[in-house]
């Protein structure tokens, strides 16, 4: 298959391809890395009148870190993430979670606000912005948005964007002590069948202070187990179960069922891998609580 006729536009600034959005509306697509957008289109599951590929947009590539946030462009790759040594010390989670993304040509080629645009319900880093409260800045010719990750995914493939508006910057504030990015897939590189991003946060009395828990591949979109979360708040580090915690994230969750896995299958693989992380994150956590005594 050959993707349907459409016209190519390649704008070389933010504003411009703002204007080219606000002209065509929801005849227009925006094409960031395309390794999503790209097959779908050669396959003909969608058509547009318009392309606007925005990978001729430097000012969208960049990674800033100061006061507290780390703010990414739309356009940086996976593979710029992943390599990013701010990234690893400000952000730990997306770095984690990066290498669970296809293979390093799609890495290469995918970009952040593609990915969170795309809004596969299997995909890492929107589970990885769900669990850090990322904040999501969304641009069109009438002004500019800020959303919270909770409230930007909305369906499968589908999220509050509007038709002209371009996701622009992802925004994460705080830094975990620890982080895991655990997940099932047919193969590597493959979209999870579950999976789970979690992040750990603990107290100087080595007690629970915040434990953030975020669900992919299990449901239309990514789920927060918020339940999970405050259930085990200020409890101590030590007396903490992790299985039971992953019991208790994937209580209420409605899993869903497709050719590869059914519910049931995908909830209690995403109950063990919750668990495991949480395993994980905890005792990065605590490693790195002994590391920050020690060095007073």
């Amino acid at each position: 298959m050959k993707a349907a006729p459409f016209e190519y536009h390649a704008p070389e600034t933010p504003d411009e391809a703002l204007d080219l959005l606000a002209e065509f509306g929801d005849e227009a697509k925006v094409l960031a890395g395309g390794q999503s957008l790209v097959p779908v289109l050669a396959l003909r599951l969608a058509r547009f009148e318009h392309l606007v590929d925005l990978n001729r947009i430097p000012a969208l590539r960049y990674v800033q870190a100061g006061n507290g946030v780390t703010r990414i462009g739309a356009m940086t790759t996976h593979a710029t993430i992943g390599g990013n040594a701010e990234i690893r010390r400000r952000v730990p989670l997306l770095a984690e979670a990066t290498p669970h993304i296809g293979h390093f040509q799609i890495r290469n080629r995918g970009t952040i606000g593609g990915s969170l645009s795309h809004a596969d319900p299997g995909a890492e880093y929107p589970a990885v912005a769900l669990a850090l409260d990322a904040e999501i800045i969304l641009a069109s010719a009438r002004g500019t948005r800020t959303v919270a990750a909770a409230e930007f995914f909305t369906g499968t493939f589908t999220t509050v964007a509007e038709p002209d508006e371009v996701l622009m910057e992802v925004r994460f504030t705080g830094r975990p002590q620890g982080c895991a990015v655990l997940e099932l897939a047919r193969r590597h590189g493959d979209f999870a069948l579950a999976g789970v991003a979690c992040a750990v946060e603990l107290d100087s009395a080595d007690r629970i202070q915040s434990l953030r828990l975020a669900l992919f591949g299990v449901s239309s979109t990514p789920v927060r187990a918020t339940a999970a979360e405050q259930a085990v708040s200020g409890i101590a580090a030590g007396e903490l179960d992790p299985a039971e915690v992953g019991r208790a994230a994937l209580a209420g969750v409605s899993c869903v069922s497709d050719l590869h896995a059914d519910a049931s299958y995908r909830e209690r693989v995403a109950a063990h891998l919750t668990g495991q992380a949480v395993r994980q994150a905890l005792q990065q956590a605590r490693q790195q609580s002994l590391e920050e005594a020690r060095h007073g």
